[in-house]
């Protein structure tokens, strides 16, 4: 464990893009909020909802792209082993999210105790996030965090073993593979039944545990790949 952590703090070098820029993007939201709703013309209305929330998550994930193409090859001159580095940068994705997860937890609080910054704006609680308690919100947070996190790692992984062909390979397949499956689903009419089975999912099964599972699957995926990657 000793060692992980050791590796971990070594990723932590890049600590801007990891912890400092997503901090500074979740400040910045109630005015990006307030200049949404100005553009909106929405400055005396009623409760709305600003949808920034995936700007946290795309931020705090770009950092592990880093880790992935900057860090790693980084560390294996320093003799880190390709499992303890994944050990590492699991650890740190984790800690990452939960930590994020309590901030937002906090700031809708506070959204909350100011009737909405003063506006009744719904900027980190929009949907159906603003009726969970805090616990179920830290974990609404968190995992999806954790889901786009392992979408960068496995990008990052990519790029380290086959380069820019593997990283155009990954998006044409993954984008021909998401085509054929839509026109599969439009040939069989398999629309209303997919929209009947989320529309019933539990929404926390939506925000957290669907997210978790496909995370899971990216993060074995990026290890597979990772134990073949070269410096």
């Amino acid at each position: 464990m000793k060692r992980v952590l050791d590796v971990a703090r070594i990723q932590l070098v890049n600590w801007p893009a990891l912890i400092a820029y997503p901090l500074a993007v979740v400040a910045a939201m109630p005015l990006l909020g307030w200049v949404i709703d100005i553009s909106n013309g929405e400055t005396a209305t009623g409760p709305h909802e600003v949808y920034l929330l995936p700007v946290v998550g795309a931020v705090a994930a770009a950092g592990h792209l880093q880790t992935m193409t900057q860090v790693f090859p980084f560390a294996l001159g320093l003799g880190v082993t390709r499992r303890k580095f994944a050990e590492a940068t699991a650890l740190v994705i984790t800690a990452q999210a939960l930590v994020f997860g309590l901030v937002l937890v906090g700031f809708g609080a506070i959204e909350q105790g100011t009737g909405g910054w003063g506006r009744e704006a719904r900027i980190f609680a929009p949907g159906a996030i603003h009726e969970y308690g805090p616990i179920t919100r830290w974990l609404a947070y968190t995992v999806p965090i954790i889901a786009v996190s392992a979408i960068c790692v496995l990008a990052g992984v990519v790029f380290q073993r086959w380069r820019q062909t593997g990283i155009y390979l990954t998006v044409f397949g993954g984008a021909a593979a998401l085509a054929g499956a839509g026109a599969l689903a439009t040939s069989q009419g398999w629309w209303s039944s997919i929209g009947r089975f989320l529309g019933g999912q539990p929404s926390l099964a939506l925000f957290a545990a669907y997210p978790l599972a496909f995370a899971l699957v990216l993060g074995a995926g990026a290890w597979l790949v990772l134990r073949r990657a070269t410096a």
